[in-house]
C-alpha cells in the first residue's frame, strides 16, 4: 500500500476537488433522480403531471395570444384601410360564427 505525506500538494488538491465534486452531486439530488428512475410508477406519474401542466399552459397561452390578435385586428378594421379592412372583417366574422 502506498503511503502519502500530508504535505504533498497534489493530495490536498485531489481531496479538495473530491469534496467539491461530492458537494455538487449532493446539490444535484442525483440519488433522488436514480431512485425515481428505479420506480416506474413514480416516473410515469411525474411525466404525466408534467405533460398535463404543459398542455394546460399551451392552451391558456394560445387562447390569450388569439384574443390579443383578434383585438388588434378589430382595431385595424376601425381604421378603415381599404383592402385590409374588408379582409380582416371577414376573418372576425368567421371567428364570431365559430364561437
Amino acid at each position: 500500500m502506498l503511503e502519502y505525506k500530508k504535505e504533498e500538494p497534489g493530495i490536498t488538491e485531489l481531496q479538495d476537488k473530491t469534496a467539491e465534486l461530492i458537494g455538487r452531486m449532493e446539490r444535484l439530488n442525483l440519488a433522488e433522480y436514480v431512485e425515481m428512475l428505479r420506480d416506474p410508477k413514480r416516473l410515469l406519474w411525474t411525466n404525466f403531471l408534467a405533460g398535463a401542466a404543459r398542455g394546460v399552459g399551451m392552451a391558456v397561452g394560445f387562447t390569450l395570444l388569439g384574443a390579443i390578435i383578434i383585438y388588434i385586428l378589430q382595431r385595424l378594421v376601425l381604421l378603415n384601410l381599404p383592402v385590409l379592412s374588408d379582409f380582416i372583417a371577414d376573418i372576425i366574422r368567421m371567428v364570431r360564427e365559430q364561437s
